[in-house]
């Protein structure tokens, strides 16, 4: 991914993606009758999601010389 405008689309589309998985996380653990396992898996794909984002915004920032 190199043109600017496909990564920020990418970006919006993961962060759509972890509010998604957190208003899911967070209504699973109101609930208190949820799977433990699952929950820890949707923890974990969110922490990847936000990594993901995190290194797309970096591609973004330029170089700048210290």
């Amino acid at each position: 991914m190199s043109n600017v405008q496909d990564i920020q689309r990418r970006i919006i589309e993961l962060d759509v993606e972890h509010r998604d998985l957190d208003a899911v996380i967070s209504m699973l653990t109101a609930d208190g009758h949820a799977d433990q396992l699952q929950l820890r898996r949707l923890k974990k794909r969110k922490l990847q999601l936000k990594d993901h984002i995190t290194l797309l915004k970096m591609q973004l920032v330029p170089d700048i010389p210290a």
